[in-house]
Protein backbone atom coordinates (compact mmCIF):
# COMPACT_ATOMS: atom_id res chain seq x y z
CA UNK A 1 0.00 0.00 0.00
CA UNK A 2 1.44 3.36 -1.06
CA UNK A 3 0.22 6.42 0.86
CA UNK A 4 1.09 10.00 -0.07
CA UNK A 5 1.25 12.73 2.59
CA UNK A 6 0.15 16.04 1.13
CA UNK A 7 -0.76 19.50 2.32
CA UNK A 8 0.24 23.14 2.36
CA UNK A 9 3.45 24.64 3.74
CA UNK A 10 3.84 24.67 7.55
CA UNK A 11 1.10 22.03 7.98
CA UNK A 12 3.57 19.72 9.73
CA UNK A 13 3.67 17.00 7.06
CA UNK A 14 7.25 15.97 7.73
CA UNK A 15 6.58 15.92 11.46
CA UNK A 16 3.66 13.56 10.83
CA UNK A 17 5.85 11.54 8.45
CA UNK A 18 8.40 11.12 11.24
CA UNK A 19 5.65 10.23 13.72
CA UNK A 20 4.32 7.49 11.42
CA UNK A 21 7.69 6.07 10.39
CA UNK A 22 9.95 6.67 13.38
CA UNK A 23 12.46 8.40 11.09
CA UNK A 24 14.11 11.77 11.58
CA UNK A 25 13.58 13.49 8.25
CA UNK A 26 14.53 17.16 8.37
CA UNK A 27 11.49 19.24 9.27
CA UNK A 28 11.09 22.18 6.92
CA UNK A 29 13.82 20.82 4.65
CA UNK A 30 11.93 21.08 1.37
CA UNK A 31 13.29 24.55 0.71
CA UNK A 32 16.65 22.87 0.07
CA UNK A 33 15.53 19.65 -1.58
CA UNK A 34 12.12 19.45 -3.18
CA UNK A 35 11.80 15.67 -3.48
CA UNK A 36 9.46 13.28 -1.72
CA UNK A 37 10.86 11.46 1.30
CA UNK A 38 10.04 7.73 1.26
CA UNK A 39 9.76 5.19 4.08
CA UNK A 40 8.43 1.63 4.29
CA UNK A 41 6.70 0.67 7.55
CA UNK A 42 5.57 -2.75 8.70
CA UNK A 43 1.87 -2.98 9.52
CA UNK A 44 1.51 -4.10 13.15
CA UNK A 45 -0.58 -7.29 13.36
CA UNK A 46 -0.59 -9.42 16.48
CA UNK A 47 -2.09 -12.28 14.47
CA UNK A 48 1.26 -12.88 12.77
CA UNK A 49 2.92 -13.32 16.15
CA UNK A 50 0.20 -15.73 17.28
CA UNK A 51 0.57 -17.81 14.10
CA UNK A 52 4.35 -17.88 14.55
CA UNK A 53 3.97 -19.33 18.05
CA UNK A 54 2.25 -22.33 16.46
CA UNK A 55 4.18 -22.92 13.23
CA UNK A 56 7.62 -21.71 14.40
CA UNK A 57 8.66 -20.21 11.04
CA UNK A 58 12.15 -19.07 10.08
CA UNK A 59 10.83 -15.52 9.72
CA UNK A 60 7.74 -13.36 10.13
CA UNK A 61 6.64 -11.12 7.25
CA UNK A 62 4.24 -8.30 8.01
CA UNK A 63 2.27 -6.32 5.46
CA UNK A 64 3.92 -3.03 4.57
CA UNK A 65 2.88 0.56 3.95
CA UNK A 66 5.04 2.90 1.88
CA UNK A 67 4.77 6.52 3.01
CA UNK A 68 5.74 9.37 0.71
CA UNK A 69 6.12 12.88 2.09
CA UNK A 70 5.48 15.19 -0.86
CA UNK A 71 6.87 18.75 -0.92
CA UNK A 72 4.19 21.43 -0.43
CA UNK A 73 3.57 24.21 -2.95
CA UNK A 74 6.10 27.02 -2.50
CA UNK A 75 3.22 29.48 -2.47
CA UNK A 76 -0.47 28.76 -2.02
CA UNK A 77 -1.37 30.55 -5.26
CA UNK A 78 1.12 28.52 -7.26
CA UNK A 79 -0.93 25.34 -6.85
CA UNK A 80 0.38 21.82 -6.59
CA UNK A 81 3.62 21.22 -8.46
CA UNK A 82 3.74 18.98 -11.54
CA UNK A 83 6.26 16.52 -10.08
CA UNK A 84 4.21 16.14 -6.91
CA UNK A 85 1.04 15.60 -8.96
CA UNK A 86 2.68 12.76 -10.89
CA UNK A 87 3.77 11.01 -7.70
CA UNK A 88 0.42 11.63 -6.04
CA UNK A 89 -1.31 9.84 -8.91
CA UNK A 90 0.86 6.79 -8.23
CA UNK A 91 -0.31 6.66 -4.59
CA UNK A 92 -3.19 4.40 -3.60
CA UNK A 93 -4.42 6.88 -1.00
CA UNK A 94 -3.76 10.51 -0.08
CA UNK A 95 -3.45 11.96 3.39
CA UNK A 96 -3.93 15.69 3.79
CA UNK A 97 -2.15 17.04 6.84
CA UNK A 98 -4.03 20.09 8.09
CA UNK A 99 -2.51 22.59 10.53
CA UNK A 100 -4.69 23.23 13.58
CA UNK A 101 -2.02 24.79 15.81
CA UNK A 102 -0.43 28.21 16.15
CA UNK A 103 2.86 28.57 14.26
CA UNK A 104 4.90 31.77 14.68
CA UNK A 105 6.79 31.01 11.45
CA UNK A 106 3.65 30.72 9.33
CA UNK A 107 2.59 33.73 7.28
CA UNK A 108 -1.10 33.15 8.04
CA UNK A 109 -2.95 31.92 11.14
CA UNK A 110 -4.20 28.34 11.26
CA UNK A 111 -7.44 27.91 9.33
CA UNK A 112 -8.15 24.18 8.85
CA UNK A 113 -11.43 24.67 7.01
CA UNK A 114 -9.80 27.03 4.52
CA UNK A 115 -7.01 24.53 3.88
CA UNK A 116 -9.42 21.62 3.43
CA UNK A 117 -11.44 23.55 0.87
CA UNK A 118 -8.35 24.87 -0.92
CA UNK A 119 -6.86 21.40 -1.28
CA UNK A 120 -10.20 20.05 -2.49
CA UNK A 121 -10.16 22.73 -5.19
CA UNK A 122 -6.55 21.89 -6.15
CA UNK A 123 -7.42 18.24 -6.76
CA UNK A 124 -10.44 19.15 -8.85
CA UNK A 125 -8.44 21.58 -10.99
CA UNK A 126 -5.71 18.97 -11.53
CA UNK A 127 -8.28 16.38 -12.67
CA UNK A 128 -10.06 18.86 -14.93
CA UNK A 129 -6.76 19.62 -16.65
CA UNK A 130 -6.24 15.91 -17.38
CA UNK A 131 -9.78 15.52 -18.72
CA UNK A 132 -9.63 18.60 -20.93
CA UNK A 133 -6.34 17.46 -22.44
CA UNK A 134 -7.71 13.97 -23.14
CA UNK A 135 -10.96 15.29 -24.62
CA UNK A 136 -8.98 17.45 -27.03
CA UNK A 137 -7.18 14.34 -28.26
CA UNK A 138 -10.39 12.34 -28.54
CA UNK A 139 -11.74 14.87 -31.03
CA UNK A 140 -9.20 13.45 -33.49
CA UNK A 141 -9.86 9.78 -32.68
CA UNK A 142 -12.72 7.56 -33.78
CA UNK A 143 -14.30 4.68 -31.89
CA UNK A 144 -13.76 6.23 -28.46
CA UNK A 145 -17.31 7.52 -27.95
CA UNK A 146 -17.79 5.62 -24.69
CA UNK A 147 -14.63 7.09 -23.19
CA UNK A 148 -15.58 10.57 -24.39
CA UNK A 149 -19.05 10.27 -22.85
CA UNK A 150 -17.62 9.07 -19.52
CA UNK A 151 -15.01 11.82 -19.36
CA UNK A 152 -17.62 14.45 -20.12
CA UNK A 153 -19.69 13.04 -17.25
CA UNK A 154 -16.68 13.37 -14.94
CA UNK A 155 -15.97 16.85 -16.26
CA UNK A 156 -19.48 17.99 -15.40
CA UNK A 157 -19.18 16.62 -11.85
CA UNK A 158 -15.84 18.34 -11.31
CA UNK A 159 -17.11 21.64 -12.72
CA UNK A 160 -19.78 21.50 -10.01
CA UNK A 161 -16.86 21.45 -7.53
CA UNK A 162 -17.58 17.88 -6.48
CA UNK A 163 -14.98 15.14 -6.06
CA UNK A 164 -15.16 11.94 -8.09
CA UNK A 165 -14.56 10.10 -4.81
CA UNK A 166 -18.24 10.15 -3.94
CA UNK A 167 -19.47 8.95 -7.36
CA UNK A 168 -20.39 5.32 -8.02
CA UNK A 169 -19.22 4.03 -11.40
CA UNK A 170 -20.07 0.76 -13.13
CA UNK A 171 -17.17 -1.73 -13.24
CA UNK A 172 -16.56 -1.14 -16.94
CA UNK A 173 -16.54 2.62 -16.33
CA UNK A 174 -14.06 2.25 -13.49
CA UNK A 175 -11.82 0.18 -15.76
CA UNK A 176 -11.82 3.02 -18.28
CA UNK A 177 -11.06 5.60 -15.59
CA UNK A 178 -8.36 3.66 -13.76
CA UNK A 179 -5.60 4.70 -16.15
CA UNK A 180 -6.19 8.38 -15.40
CA UNK A 181 -5.60 7.95 -11.63
CA UNK A 182 -7.80 10.93 -10.86
CA UNK A 183 -6.72 12.60 -7.63
CA UNK A 184 -10.21 13.56 -6.52
CA UNK A 185 -11.23 9.91 -6.82
CA UNK A 186 -8.51 8.58 -4.54
CA UNK A 187 -9.36 7.77 -0.92
CA UNK A 188 -8.48 10.80 1.19
CA UNK A 189 -7.72 10.70 4.91
CA UNK A 190 -7.34 13.91 6.91
CA UNK A 191 -4.72 14.17 9.64
CA UNK A 192 -5.81 17.02 11.89
CA UNK A 193 -2.48 18.20 13.31
CA UNK A 194 -3.20 19.75 16.72
CA UNK A 195 -1.25 21.32 19.57
CA UNK A 196 -0.41 19.18 22.59
CA UNK A 197 -3.00 20.89 24.81
CA UNK A 198 -5.73 20.13 22.27
CA UNK A 199 -5.03 16.42 21.80
CA UNK A 200 -8.30 15.33 23.39
CA UNK A 201 -10.49 18.22 22.25
CA UNK A 202 -13.45 17.40 19.99
CA UNK A 203 -13.25 18.55 16.38
CA UNK A 204 -14.70 22.02 15.75
CA UNK A 205 -18.24 21.79 14.40
CA UNK A 206 -17.21 23.44 11.12
CA UNK A 207 -14.61 20.73 10.49
CA UNK A 208 -16.98 17.93 11.48
CA UNK A 209 -19.70 19.26 9.19
CA UNK A 210 -17.35 19.71 6.23
CA UNK A 211 -15.62 16.34 6.51
CA UNK A 212 -18.96 14.58 7.03
CA UNK A 213 -20.41 16.23 3.93
CA UNK A 214 -17.33 15.19 1.94
CA UNK A 215 -17.31 11.71 3.52
CA UNK A 216 -13.77 12.15 4.82
CA UNK A 217 -12.23 10.32 7.77
CA UNK A 218 -10.34 12.54 10.23
CA UNK A 219 -7.53 11.36 12.52
CA UNK A 220 -6.51 13.98 15.12
CA UNK A 221 -2.78 13.73 15.86
CA UNK A 222 -0.36 15.97 17.71
CA UNK A 223 2.52 15.54 15.30
CA UNK A 224 5.16 17.08 17.54
CA UNK A 225 4.42 14.79 20.50
CA UNK A 226 3.86 11.67 18.38
CA UNK A 227 7.15 12.25 16.55
CA UNK A 228 8.97 12.28 19.89
CA UNK A 229 7.21 9.08 20.97
CA UNK A 230 7.97 7.32 17.68
CA UNK A 231 11.69 7.90 18.21
CA UNK A 232 11.70 6.32 21.69
CA UNK A 233 12.69 2.75 22.43
CA UNK A 234 9.80 0.29 22.20
CA UNK A 235 9.62 -0.30 25.96
CA UNK A 236 9.40 3.45 26.70
CA UNK A 237 6.57 4.18 24.27
CA UNK A 238 3.85 2.46 26.26
CA UNK A 239 4.46 4.60 29.34
CA UNK A 240 4.38 7.84 27.35
CA UNK A 241 1.22 6.84 25.51
CA UNK A 242 -0.45 5.99 28.83
CA UNK A 243 0.54 9.39 30.25
CA UNK A 244 -1.12 11.03 27.26
CA UNK A 245 -4.24 8.84 27.63
CA UNK A 246 -3.61 7.19 24.26
CA UNK A 247 -4.05 3.46 23.75
CA UNK A 248 -2.20 3.25 20.42
CA UNK A 249 0.56 5.14 18.65
CA UNK A 250 -0.16 7.51 15.77
CA UNK A 251 1.14 4.88 13.36
CA UNK A 252 -1.26 2.21 14.62
CA UNK A 253 -4.27 4.55 14.68
CA UNK A 254 -3.44 5.85 11.24
CA UNK A 255 -2.96 2.43 9.63
CA UNK A 256 -6.24 1.16 11.09
CA UNK A 257 -8.07 4.09 9.50
CA UNK A 258 -6.17 3.70 6.20
CA UNK A 259 -7.20 0.04 5.96
CA UNK A 260 -10.81 1.06 6.59
CA UNK A 261 -11.01 3.77 3.93
CA UNK A 262 -9.19 1.58 1.40
CA UNK A 263 -11.46 -1.36 2.21
CA UNK A 264 -8.46 -3.62 2.83
CA UNK A 265 -8.21 -6.95 4.63
CA UNK A 266 -5.40 -9.44 5.30
CA UNK A 267 -5.06 -13.14 4.68
CA UNK A 268 -2.20 -15.27 5.95
CA UNK A 269 0.11 -18.05 4.88
CA UNK A 270 1.80 -19.95 7.70
CA UNK A 271 4.44 -22.65 7.45
CA UNK A 272 7.99 -23.58 8.43
CA UNK A 273 9.51 -20.99 6.07
CA UNK A 274 7.45 -17.98 7.11
CA UNK A 275 4.28 -16.63 8.68
CA UNK A 276 3.14 -13.84 6.40
CA UNK A 277 0.33 -11.31 5.98
CA UNK A 278 -0.95 -10.46 2.51
CA UNK A 279 -3.07 -7.37 1.92
CA UNK A 280 -6.01 -7.49 -0.49
CA UNK A 281 -9.17 -5.52 -1.15
CA UNK A 282 -12.30 -6.82 0.51
CA UNK A 283 -14.25 -8.89 -2.03
CA UNK A 284 -11.15 -10.39 -3.69
CA UNK A 285 -11.62 -13.95 -4.93
CA UNK A 286 -9.29 -16.82 -4.04
CA UNK A 287 -7.68 -16.97 -7.48
CA UNK A 288 -6.90 -13.24 -7.43
CA UNK A 289 -5.59 -13.49 -3.88
CA UNK A 290 -3.27 -16.26 -5.10
CA UNK A 291 -1.78 -13.82 -7.62
CA UNK A 292 -0.55 -11.66 -4.74
CA UNK A 293 1.84 -14.49 -3.89
CA UNK A 294 2.87 -15.41 -7.45
CA UNK A 295 1.36 -15.24 -10.92
CA UNK A 296 2.12 -18.95 -11.40
CA UNK A 297 -0.23 -19.81 -8.52
CA UNK A 298 -3.03 -17.83 -10.12
CA UNK A 299 -2.38 -19.38 -13.52
CA UNK A 300 -2.28 -22.97 -12.22
CA UNK A 301 -4.85 -22.57 -9.44
CA UNK A 302 -6.48 -25.86 -8.36
CA UNK A 303 -8.03 -25.07 -4.99
CA UNK A 304 -7.52 -23.16 -1.76
CA UNK A 305 -7.29 -24.92 1.58
CA UNK A 306 -8.79 -22.35 3.98
CA UNK A 307 -8.85 -22.17 7.77
CA UNK A 308 -10.37 -19.29 9.70
CA UNK A 309 -7.78 -17.55 11.87
CA UNK A 310 -9.68 -18.17 15.13
CA UNK A 311 -9.91 -21.89 14.33
CA UNK A 312 -6.22 -22.07 13.45
CA UNK A 313 -5.34 -20.60 16.86
CA UNK A 314 -7.94 -22.62 18.80
CA UNK A 315 -6.89 -25.99 17.37
CA UNK A 316 -3.18 -25.16 17.25
CA UNK A 317 -2.53 -25.34 13.55
CA UNK A 318 -3.39 -27.18 10.36
CA UNK A 319 -3.31 -30.72 11.77
CA UNK A 320 -5.70 -29.90 14.60
CA UNK A 321 -8.05 -28.06 12.23
CA UNK A 322 -8.11 -31.03 9.85
CA UNK A 323 -9.01 -33.35 12.71
CA UNK A 324 -11.83 -31.04 13.83
CA UNK A 325 -13.15 -30.56 10.29
CA UNK A 326 -12.27 -26.86 10.28
CA UNK A 327 -10.35 -26.87 7.00
CA UNK A 328 -12.42 -25.99 3.91
CA UNK A 329 -11.64 -26.62 0.26
CA UNK A 330 -12.58 -23.57 -1.80
CA UNK A 331 -12.55 -22.87 -5.52
CA UNK A 332 -11.50 -19.91 -7.65
CA UNK A 333 -14.61 -17.85 -6.92
CA UNK A 334 -14.43 -18.09 -3.14
CA UNK A 335 -14.45 -14.58 -1.65
CA UNK A 336 -11.57 -14.23 0.79
CA UNK A 337 -12.33 -13.21 4.38
CA UNK A 338 -10.17 -11.19 6.72
CA UNK A 339 -7.94 -13.54 8.70
CA UNK A 340 -8.17 -16.54 6.39
CA UNK A 341 -5.14 -18.81 6.74
CA UNK A 342 -4.66 -20.28 3.27
CA UNK A 343 -2.62 -22.89 1.44
CA UNK A 344 -3.04 -22.66 -2.33
CA UNK A 345 -2.78 -25.84 -4.40
CA UNK A 346 -1.68 -25.24 -7.99
CA UNK A 347 -0.07 -26.86 -10.97
CA UNK A 348 1.87 -25.15 -13.75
Amino acid sequence: MKVGLVGFARAGKTTIFNALTGLSAEVGGFDKKREAAIAVVKVPDSRIDALAEIVHPERNKYAEVTFLDFPPPEERKAGLETEALVQMRESEALVQVVRAFADPLATTPANPLRDLRAFHAELILADLAVIEKRLDRLKKEKGKEREKELLEKCQKILEEEKSLRGVSFFPEEQTLLSGFAFLSQKPLLVVYNVAEDAMHDPLPSSISEYTTSERLTVVPICGKVEMEIAQLDEEERGAFLADLRLTDSARDRFIQQAYTILNLISFFTAGPMEARAWTITSGTTAVKAASKIHSDIERGFIRAEVIAYDDFIRYRGEVGCREMGKMRLEGKDYVMQDGDVVHFRFKV
